[in-house]
């Protein structure tokens, strides 16, 4: 009997060291996450996966409508996109119908943003039609720099109905365009006057056209916007895990896209919280692509 007591004792005694050891060691792994170091490279890997992102939509014949309606000039497109470092793989889509993903990765984001901002121009939309870009309409990024089309971009303005959209939908692209910001400007995706903004709007349109749930159209925006804006969307995930103990993935997408973050003023605030954590390289946002 007094052995089966002391084995129990001993049992006992070895199992509350594993488990103090267990709780050591995750309790080292959590301090070492927290590095400076170790943080930013962590966000950098979530923020901008190695392999991009793909989402749930196909590209059809998006592209080559763009081509048809004058919104895109092949040959403009092939001078600039002649590289496999900047989307020459993409160019296939100016020929016709396509089965490819629509993605975006560290090599295509410029194709990307390009092309959707071709589309977001030329769609026929009340976000173009009613809201505050009917003053001075010529004069913003997203019209007058527009010269990668045959047509000039006040011809191509919200001119033909390259994806259909009935009026429920024109009321669900445009309340989910004043909910998105990006951090080159002040303005939502409901007053597109930068390409970015431009871009996203031909991307929700072509969203929901397609049935993508609200949910999912923001977490597909948030990541279009993490590879126009890298370095800014990794400060954003630096903040919330340090300020607010959430991993990047975790984040809610509609919140991280909200004014009081990814509008010019929102990014300037994460940048003022998290400006001493060496390993984030800060250069803020533009509208260059």
């Amino acid at each position: 009997m007094v052995f089966l007591i002391l084995d129990a004792l001993v049992l006992g005694a070895v199992g509350s060291y594993y488990l103090a050891q267990r709780s050591f060691t995750k309790k080292m792994a959590q301090i070492e996450a927290q590095k400076p170091e170790n943080l930013v490279k962590e966000a950098t890997a979530k923020v901008l996966p190695a392999d991009g992102y793909t989402t749930q939509l196909k590209w059809g014949d998006i592209v080559k409508k763009l081509v048809e309606a004058g919104a895109i000039d092949p040959v403009k497109y092939r001078e600039i996109y002649n590289s496999k470092t900047n989307g020459a793989e993409q160019l296939t889509l100016l020929e016709g119908e396509s089965d490819q993903a629509i993605s975006i990765d560290e090599n295509n984001a410029y194709f990307l943003v390009n092309t959707l901002w071709a589309l977001g121009l030329t769609q026929k939309s009340i976000v173009l039609d009613e809201g505050p870009m009917t003053k001075n309409t010529a004069n913003y990024a997203s019209t007058g720099g527009w010269i990668l089309g045959k047509k000039t971009a006040m011809e191509l303005y919200s001119s033909q109905e390259l994806i259909p959209l009935n009026e429920e939908q024109q009321d669900l692209v445009q309340k989910i365009a004043g909910n998105v910001y990006r951090p080159c400007c002040g303005n939502s995706v409901a007053f597109p006057d930068c390409n970015h903004g431009m871009a996203a709007l031909g991307y929700i349109e072509l969203a929901v056209a397609a049935g993508l749930s609200e949910e999912q159209i923001y977490q597909d925006l948030l990541a279009f916007n993490s590879y126009w804006f890298p370095d800014t969307y990794v400060e954003m995930a630096v903040y919330f895990q340090q300020q607010e103990g959430l991993s990047w993935d975790k984040v809610d997408a509609k919140t991280a896209l909200s004014y009081d973050y990814s509008s010019a003023a929102g990014a300037q605030k994460i940048k003022q919280a998290v400006q001493s954590i060496p390993g984030l390289k800060s250069q803020g946002g533009s509208c260059g692509a």
